[in-house]
Parts: C-alpha cells; structure tokens; sequence
C-alpha cells in the first residue's frame, strides 16, 4: 500500500461548518490525481464517475446545449464521441464503464417506463460497479450509501403505503429485508448501527435540514472508518467526499439565501405603504 505523506500533510482541514474550503474538487483532480498510483488512480476515480453520470444524463434529456460539470473524468467532446459510438453499435475505444453505454443503449426505452426513472437505474449500476472495488473501505462507502438511500426509500414506501421493492438497489439480505419486513426496524436495527438515524432524519419536515443532516452522517461515518488510515488513499478519498459536500452546500445555501431575500423583500413591498409621489 503507497503511502501519500506529502498529500495528507498538505490537506486542508475540513469542517462540515465550512462555508468554502480554499481547496476544490477540481483542484483535487488536477493536483492530487496525477499523483496517485495507477491503482489508487483508478479506486478515486470512482467517486468522480457521479459527475460523469450527472453530464450524461444532461445531455441524453436535453441535448448538446445542456449544462457541463468540469469535474467530471472525461470531457464534452469525449462524451459526445461516446455517445456516437453507441449509436453506431461500435464497442471500441470506451473511455467509461461498460454499465455506462449498456445504460445508453438502453435510455431510449428506460425513458418511456413510468416505474423507475433513468437515473435511478444508473445509480443502481454505478452501486453495483463499486462493490467490485479492491478497495475495502471504498467499498464499505458506497455500500453505507447504498442501505441509506435504501431505507429512506423503505420508510418512505411505508409511510404512504406502497411496495418498496422495485426502488430499491440491490440483491442482498439488507435489501430483501428492507422489501418484505414488517418489523419497525426491519429486522436490521443489529446490523445497521446507524438505521435508527436515518430513520430520525426521515421524520423531519424540513428537506434542508434533512439533507444536511444526511451529509452530518455521512461525514461522521467518514471520520470513524479513517481514524486508523494516516496517510493512505481511504484518507484522500475521504478529503475528496467532504469537499464535495462542503461545495454542494456552498451552493445550496446561496440557492436558499436568494429565495430568502427575494421572498423578503416581496414581504417588504406588501408591507410598506408607498407614497403617491413615488409610485409616478
């Protein structure tokens, strides 16, 4: 196992209080990835293949002309090139994983079913393409992710009295149980030490508050799987998740200042009598 001391050492410390962190995803990929080993190389580069899902489902719903995340592993032209080649049912020279053009090809038809949206069945490929990491802790990562969208969707299914079962990823007995257990904690309160959180964060009203208590969570889990990995690439992989959330929160709470202060000075204009001579 490569050791990255100069990497870790140089890493910027993290809260999930942050407002910015100086340090971005892109300067990750571009400073920290070509330094990496070929197989640590490609173990972070799962994490980056959810920007290349996210332009490639832009760009299969609306065209050349949607938006483009440059943090993605490949570019516009390369993607597009991809997608022609799916077209031309040529195999060669693939720059993604095979699930990837497998979802291509089959988008057309995905797109006219009303029971699972596209992007969902993307997602479940891309869970099931990292459980094949040789990478326990990124493995155990994406696993985490995996049972906890699972049990939202579970709770969810439950609250309002529908199957959960043909929204849920994956094949194991976590899955089957979170499909068919009547329990209230599906009989997996022993196994999942942190289902009784998610279940809590399910209940609350306010869906800001939920998503950032999710990534409170995932941040914790975070922390408890890296404590004993110093200066490996768990430990760089870890920094790469946190300032993802810390820039979707940045961007998330501008959203929201926006609304806020549009919604104010709406109020302010309902509230305020104006005189008759400004209003000529």
């Amino acid at each position: 196992m490569k050791n990255y001391y100069a990497l870790v050492a140089g890493m910027p410390d993290l809260s999930p209080d942050d407002t910015k962190a100086g340090f971005t995803v892109e300067d990750f990929k571009a400073e920290y990835l070509p330094r990496l080993s070929a197989a640590d190389r490609e173990t972070v580069t799962l994490f980056f293949l959810q920007y290349d899902h996210r332009n490639l489902l832009a760009r299969l719903a609306e065209g050349e002309n949607a938006a483009f995340d440059e943090r993605g592993m490949i570019s516009r032209e390369k993607l597009d090139e991809a997608l022609e080649k799916v077209k031309a049912g040529d195999g060669q020279g693939r720059c993604l994983p095979a699930y990837v053009y497998e979802f291509v090809a089959s988008y057309p038809v995905l797109k006219e079913e009303a029971e699972r949206l596209p992007e969902d069945v993307l997602a479940a490929a891309y869970y099931h393409y990292a459980a094949s990491s040789k990478n326990t802790f990124v493995r155990d990562w994406f696993l985490f992710n995996r049972n906890v969208n699972n049990i939202l969707i579970a709770l969810t299914a439950r609250k309002y009295g529908f199957s959960a079962a043909p929204y849920l990823v994956g094949e194991d007995e976590t899955t089957s149980a979170l499909a068919t257990s009547g329990a209230r904690d599906f009989g997996l309160g022993a196994e999942l030490d942190y289902l009784e959180e998610v279940a809590r964060i399910h209940e609350l009203a306010d869906p800001v508050e939920k998503e950032r208590k999710l990534d409170l969570l995932k941040w914790e889990w975070l922390e408890e799987h890296t404590f004993f990995h110093y200066f490996s690439v768990e430990r760089l992989f870890a920094f790469l998740v946190r300032l993802d959330i810390i820039e979707r929160w940045t961007h998330i709470d501008k959203e929201r200042g926006g609304r806020l202060f549009r919604s104010l000075v709406e109020r302010l204009k309902d509230e305020v009598e104006i005189p008759e001579e400004f209003k000529k």
